[in-house]
């Protein structure tokens, strides 16, 4: 789990949340606000992941602020989710989110307007196209 963040602004989006499940390589992509809490992540997490795809046995994610908050922290402890946090200066731990973070930019350079305003419509379309990809 990772955020693509400082993006063009696109409707009311900023960033984007990549999911990525490590056993069926599928990817979930989020738009998100430029400032979210860690309530907020919870929120969108449930919305997005939780409900469709079930508890995840364990996220690894970077050390960023939302992700070592005691809130994301109680949070995980209550859903019995083991949290897996990335070593600083090692984005290789979270390896395979990265990769995805790659392919979702050369993505959305070929499908967004000469503007950068739409990427959050094309979104779903960059979702489907990489989780249709051969792995």
């Amino acid at each position: 789990m990772d955020f693509i963040t400082q993006l063009p602004l696109s409707n009311t989006f900023y960033s984007i949340l990549v999911v990525v499940d490590s056993f069926s390589k599928m990817a979930i992509f989020i738009p998100t606000y430029g400032t979210i809490t860690a309530l907020d992540l919870a929120q969108t997490f449930f919305s997005h992941v939780f409900y469709k795809h079930g508890l995840p046995v364990s996220i690894v994610s970077d050390r960023g602020s939302l992700f070592v908050s005691s809130f994301w922290t109680q949070f995980c402890q209550q859903l019995k989710i083991s949290r897996d946090l990335s070593t600083a200066f090692h984005p290789e731990t979270d390896g395979q989110t990265e990769k995805v973070n790659q392919i979702l930019a050369q993505y959305l350079r070929i499908y967004v307007s000469y503007h950068q305003d739409d990427w959050h419509t094309w979104l779903p379309l960059a979702g489907f196209a990489y989780n249709n990809a051969e792995h």
